[in-house]
Formats: C-alpha cells, structure tokens, sequence
C-alpha cells in the first residue's frame, strides 16, 4: 500500500471516531491530512504535486461550502474534505465528492429509518420515558444530526481502489 493511502486510511479512522464520539471533528485532523497530503503530493511529483495538492484543497473546500453554508454539514466536514482533497488532488477528489455523496444519503436513509426504532427502544427500555429528558438547545443539534465524516471517509477510500 502507498503513503497515500495508509494517510487516508488513518486521517479517516480518526475523523470517523471523532466525528461519531463527539459529533465534531478536531481541527488537528484536517490538518494532518493537509500537511501529509501535500507533502505526499511534493514527493510524488514535485511542484506540479504541489499545485495539484492546492487545487485540490480549494475544491474540497468548495464542494461542501455550499452545503454549509446552507446549515446541512458542519465546518468540521469541510475543513475535512479540504485535508483529503490536499491528499487526492483535484480530480481524485471530485470522484471521491461523488462517492462521498451517494454513501451520504444511503446513511441518511438508514438513520431516518433507524431513528424511529431507536426512540421506541430507549422509551421502552431506558430510564426516562420519551420526551422526559429536556435537552438544551446544543444537545438537542447534536442529536438530531447525522456524522458525515464516516461517509466522506468510505467515499476518499473508494476513490483510491484502482480502477480496472
């Protein structure tokens, strides 16, 4: 396996736990993706793998702001698109954006069909009976959203499977 893709593999197991734990990415992991990323491209292919790195950060970085900036991804996602897209260059990521994107709303069918069974589950079984619990405003966003990170992961590691 290349440095390329033990980076991924790490960067997104990272982002994948930390994004599922707490619901939010730490600014340390885009940036390693970042840094390694570019560094990989450097030694790759020198100034022309660092352009490309950049071209990818700036496209990684506009692919999801839109969708941040319309309140459906966190800043953590994008910052982490932006690190992967350092890694992948620019039309690596635009593969992985579609990847990313088809396993993001397979994963938001499952949890709108999964939340329901949930709900039922810890009424039932759990302390509190449901709605009992009154969650500050913060609580209540971080439940009700969906982590993205696992699917930007799965999307950057189906981009470099090689292809035929």
């Amino acid at each position: 396996m290349s440095a390329q893709v033990w980076i991924a593999i790490l960067v997104g197991v990272a982002a994948t736990v930390d994004d599922l734990r707490r619901r939010q990415i730490a600014n340390w992991i885009p940036v390693v993706a970042l840094v390694s990323g570019l560094a990989w491209q450097v030694s790759q292919s020198g100034w022309r793998g660092a352009l490309d790195s950049v071209l990818g950060t700036v496209a990684g970085f506009a692919v999801f702001l839109v969708f941040y900036l319309l309140g459906g991804m966190g800043g953590g996602d994008v910052k982490l698109m932006a690190g992967f897209g350092a890694l992948l260059g620019a039309r690596r990521l635009l593969e992985a954006s579609l990847w990313t994107a088809g396993i993001g709303g397979l994963l938001a069918v499952a949890v709108l069909a999964i939340r329901p069974v949930w709900g039922w589950v810890k009424g039932r079984w759990g302390n509190k009976a449901p709605g009992q619990i009154a969650l500050d405003p913060e609580a209540k966003q971080k439940n009700d959203s969906i982590p993205y990170a696992p699917a930007i992961t799965l999307g950057v590691w189906l981009s470099l499977v090689p292809k035929g």
